[in-house]
């Protein structure tokens, strides 16, 4: 995960985490005050006390803003923050000798628990191996052995805490990622079912509401214009249940009522229609699907092909729309590259089928969707999963 993806995720559960290290943080800081006061109160003169009061005062406010400040710093700006709080603790061996070494704990601490595991190892290694060198040029190794042991055990376990706690907001990133995720795809999925409700529909309306203007422009046929009429006042009603139960999350395509609406649209258009008579061989498991696909590729031919004839194949586990319309480049671009198709494939895609689009070589289109026969066994009777809106 990147600095910036780490201080997007940290950003709000820092401010929590400020609170959580200074408690802490706070209790721990508290075994500075007794060797700060011993060593103020010996210091000797004015100067040294303040001396002494300012280097202990900066190294225990290190160790406890430091890690709720730089945590979601970038990896440079730890190691500098690292760096500086432990020149302190080096100030105070350089004030108070070897006896002073438990205390660069805090500091140790500090990088061990905020850097990665490679600068925690470098950086504390480093500091521990110039102690060691130190005890060692001054032939006290056996008496502050004890010492060093602890500062490392202590480093060691908390370069382990430091990367569970990267590891924890790794997590935390990656659930926030899957639920951003999850969000987009229901919604990549609402807009497809809208699309698939509205564009059959509407385009329906269409046909048959200038089918109607036809008729009364040329002042005849009265009374089947009244039936168009009363067709469009049906399919509007239809497409409005349509879209509530999309809302809702409920809706599924009928394949049967997709043959007769489809009758229906391209009689109203002046296409003939050469349509399956049933649709009882196809699996439960694919009628829903098929018939998304229906839809949406007699829409094509009303909207695109300009075609006079459309005939509808359908077999156990493949369906086939073909028109002879003439069609062009354009609408075989528009076909290929629009939502329908896009989502059809999607919806294929679910039940590991695949979708075919294409010219005809005699002239007209083909669309053709299949689902291999193993595919079709291991079909789901719900083709699509349904995650609620959000």
């Amino acid at each position: 995960m990147s600095d910036k993806q780490c201080r997007q995720v940290v950003g709000l559960a820092s401010r929590r985490g400020r609170l959580r290290w200074l408690i802490p943080g706070g209790f721990f800081s508290l075994f500075l005050v007794p060797s700060a006061v011993q060593h103020v109160t010996e210091a000797g003169s004015l100067p040294r006390a303040v001396l002494i009061g300012a280097v202990f005062g900066g190294y225990g406010a290190a160790y406890l803003v430091a890690p709720p400040l730089l945590w979601p710093r970038p990896v440079w700006v730890k190691i500098v923050g690292s760096v500086a709080h432990l020149a302190l603790g080096f100030g105070l061996l350089a004030l108070f000798g070897q006896d002073s070494l438990i205390l660069m704990i805090y500091a140790m601490g500090v990088a061990a628990v905020m850097l990665p595991v490679p600068w925690a190892v470098l950086v504390d290694g480093a500091v521990l191996a110039a102690l060691v060198g130190w005890t060692l040029a001054t032939d006290t190794l056996a008496v502050h052995g004890g010492e060093l042991v602890t500062l490392l055990s202590v480093s060691v376990s908390l370069v382990f805490m430091g990367e569970l706690v990267r590891t924890v907001v790794e997590l935390r990133a990656a659930r926030d990622e899957v639920a951003r995720l999850a969000v987009a795809e229901e919604r990549a999925r609402f807009a497809r079912d809208l699309h698939d409700v509205l564009g059959h529909s509407l385009t329906t309306i269409t046909v048959k509401a200038g089918l109607v203007r036809r008729l009364l422009e040329a002042g005849a046929d009265r009374e089947r214009a009244a039936a168009e009429v009363r067709e469009v006042e049906q399919l509007a009603r239809q497409a409005l249940t349509e879209v509530r139960a999309t809302v809702s999350g409920y809706r599924e395509a009928s394949l049967v009522a997709e043959v007769a609406g489809a009758r229906a649209a391209l009689r109203a258009a002046g296409v003939e229609p050469v349509l399956p008579h049933a649709v009882d061989d196809v699996p439960a498991a694919l009628q829903p699907v098929f018939g998304y696909v229906l839809r949406e590729g007699v829409t094509n031919v009303l909207r695109h092909s300009g075609a006079t004839r459309c005939e509808v194949r359908l077999g156990r586990t493949w369906l086939e729309i073909r028109d002879n319309g003439p069609g062009g480049t354009s609408t075989v671009d528009s076909l290929g590259a629009g939502h329908g198709l896009e989502g059809l494939r999607e919806r294929l895609a679910a039940v590991g089928g695949t979708l075919e689009a294409g010219r005809l070589p005699a002239g007209g289109f083909r669309l053709r969707a299949s689902v291999p026969p193993a595919a079709e066994r291991e079909a789901a009777p719900a083709a699509e999963p349904r995650l609620g809106l959000a």
